[in-house]
């Protein structure tokens, strides 16, 4: 068995953890369970990133000294970590030893190499994101093109890291490793960055600005940029420099976790740092979606936080792990609204699976002393339930190796789904009214051989909830695929004890109806009616056009749809959002030559579906005969999400 090594991005310690983070660490978690499940060396590293800019003006504002707001802060994600059952196997700080001098042992290599050197930097730097940008970048002349807040205009000398050597190799190397960036148009956005020259990084800061950094080892005066020493915690935490054993086990079987807005530093900085170090690049880096309130980020600025401290203390921790996995897919945004978790909660949890626990355990209890019945001879509705249980196994395991968890967690509730409509079908409660009881035990074996195996498979997901399921049926709660394979593991005799309450439905209380109107004692005054303007044919007014929202939107991925001509499906970027597209213009663009062209959109069409694929509004286009071309916009820079009209 391969070892497994999965990290999360370290986490600024400028303030507490979000959404965003649990997200994250949850799904690491997640996948890190799943590969010890499949018998699999796993390695599971967090950790939080501080230095930087960002924690020396929060612990400034605070009167208090770093390394303080460093301490007072990482508490806070240990704690919410072991609050949200997250079994990470290292926590690193970056301020630890161990990290610091491989940083500067790494820093001293490059440069006695020449592969760093002093120049003079005349540029914009952003200080949320701590990080440099050329005035190409720059959105409206000075804003930042990530965060989109003003930039510093600074010019100093700074040390710099030979980047721009390594552009066409890192080119080649994306282009013949396709799970190098997962998503692929993740991989086709880090392409299209790479279409213009790659400048040298600046990995310095004069200590006369900011002197919370790891000192550069050649250079007294100087610290080390935040994302260069970053970044090298995912090798000085398994022993690189020190334990080449333990190095050598671990690398390059990595998988990074990240989320998008920070593509940019792991799939072009790091992997270039790397290759100048002389390692290989990491197997995989998955970047995910973000979290949306409505149609926008959630951000501290915005106010619009989902602080998953609270969720889980209102909601259960498990019940907040399963509504975080199954309900973003990997790569796409997702909205986050309390409405929206309550709904999957009742659904899945307490109508599906805690309705099909409750009633296979008591019906057992009931009529079978508490005991897992002998079954009698199965039907074939009963061996159809079970292989398609069995097959969600394998289903799962395929989906955890895709990096693709929501899916398999769909198909388990899938089959949660199919096993309460067996339970409609063979009726139970009437096969022991009936006091027909071979039968009866056959049903009731059937339902909980199939709690067993959804029990353990969705164990990574929610452990504590899994746990209690398996234990009221007298199932290991620590098992393994294989151990779930085994079919017929349910050993009939094996005492069970009653489940109470596994999923309790949450109610939400309706809002009281509006009092009636008084009536009112004086007759109405009856207003005359304004005619409506009179409309000439094929005219349309103002407020007809204005019912139309179209935006630019930058094409960021486009692949055929298979079995048409006419169709691509396309990713789009739509601000801070993403959308998927099909559009019939395959007969006249190649996919690649859409890639990076800024486009025009209907955003707020209704959802539809060709060809089985769900399409999110429509590119606007003008055809002349057999010609037709997009309207596109000329600018190349020209920001996404952008209001036309």
């Amino acid at each position: 068995m391969n070892p497994f090594y999965i990290t999360t991005p370290i986490y600024y310690v400028n303030d507490k953890p979000h959404i965003g983070h649990s997200y994250t660490t949850i799904l690491g978690d997640v996948i890190s369970r799943y590969h010890k499940m499949m018998g699999e060396p796993v390695w599971f590293l967090t950790g939080t990133d501080e230095h930087g800019q960002k924690v020396q003006k929060a612990a400034d504002e605070k009167g208090i000294s770093p390394i303080q707001q460093c301490d007072e802060t990482v508490v806070r994600y240990q704690e919410l970590w072991k609050k949200l059952g997250i079994n990470n196997d290292d926590f690193i700080r970056t301020t630890q030893e161990r990290h610091t001098k491989i940083v500067q042992k790494i820093l001293q290599d490059l440069y006695d190499r020449d592969l760093i050197y002093k120049a003079e930097y005349n540029g914009h730097y952003c200080v949320p994101c701590e990080r440099f940008f050329t005035e190409k970048d720059l959105v409206d002349g000075n804003l930042c093109p990530d965060c989109k807040r003003p930039t510093n205009t600074i010019v100093e000398s700074n040390y710099f890291f030979r980047m721009s050597k390594y552009q066409e190799w890192l080119i080649d190397y994306i282009q013949t490793h396709p799970d190098f960036i997962k998503p692929a148009f993740r991989a086709n956005e880090t392409l299209g960055f790479l279409k213009k020259p790659l400048e040298d990084l600046c990995i310095s800061r004069p200590k006369a600005r900011l002197s919370w950094g790891i000192e550069l080892p050649f250079d007294k005066d100087y610290v080390c940029y935040v994302w260069f020493d970053a970044l090298i915690n995912y090798i000085s935490a398994i022993g690189y420099g020190v334990n080449d054993e333990n190095f050598r086990k671990w690398w390059p079987e990595c998988h990074h976790l990240i989320g998008k807005d920070i593509l940019t530093t792991h799939t072009v900085y790091w992997p270039t740092m790397l290759k100048a170090i002389g390692i290989e690049p990491p197997k995989t880096i998955l970047a995910h979606g973000w979290w949306l309130s409505g149609r926008d980020k959630m951000s501290k600025s915005a106010g619009n936080v989902v602080n998953p401290m609270d969720m889980a203390e209102k909601y259960g921790v498990d019940a907040f792990r399963y509504y975080l996995l199954a309900e973003m897919t990997l790569g796409q945004d997702s909205g986050f609204t309390e409405e929206s978790f309550i709904n999957r909660y009742n659904s899945d949890l307490a109508n599906d699976l805690g309705n099909l626990a409750n009633r296979a355990i008591k019906m057992t209890v009931r009529n079978f002393d508490s005991k897992i019945p002998q079954p009698g001879k199965f039907e074939e509705l009963d061996i159809v339930l079970m292989n398609k249980a069995h097959l969600s196994i394998k289903t799962m395991e395929s989906m955890i190796r895709s990096l693709q968890p929501d899916k398999g967690i769909a198909e388990v509730m899938n089959v949660i789904r199919a096993t309460n409509r067996y339970m409609e079908q063979t009726a139970p409660w009437t096969l022991a009214k009936e006091g027909n009881l071979e039968r009866l035990a056959t049903v009731l074996y059937t339902a909980i051989e199939v709690l067993r195996i959804v029990g353990g498979t969705l164990s990574p997901v929610m452990p504590e909830k899994m746990a209690k399921l398996l234990s009221s049926i007298g199932a290991p709660v620590d098992c393994t695929f294989s151990d779930l394979e085994s079919a017929g593991s349910s050993t009939p005799g094996t005492q069970i004890t009653d489940i109470d309450g596994l999923f309790p439905r949450i109610m939400v209380e309706k809002e009281a109806a509006p009092a009636p109107a008084k009536k009112q004692e004086k007759a109405p005054v009856i207003k005359e009616k304004k005619p409506e303007p009179i409309v000439p044919e094929g005219c349309i007014t103002i407020t007809d056009f204005f019912k139309t929202e179209l935006r630019t939107a930058k094409i960021l991925a486009a692949e055929p749809v298979p079995k048409t001509e006419k169709l691509l499906k396309l990713q789009l970027e739509v601000g801070e959002e993403q959308r998927q597209i099909v559009a019939g213009i395959a007969l006249f663009y190649k996919p690649e030559e859409l890639i990076g062209k800024t486009v025009v959109i209907v955003a707020n069409l209704m959802p539809a579906k060709l060809r089985g694929i769900e399409s999110n509004g429509m590119l606007l286009a003008a055809s002349a005969g057999d010609n037709l071309k997009l309207v596109t916009i000329d600018a190349p820079d020209f920001p996404s999400g952008a209001k036309i009209g």
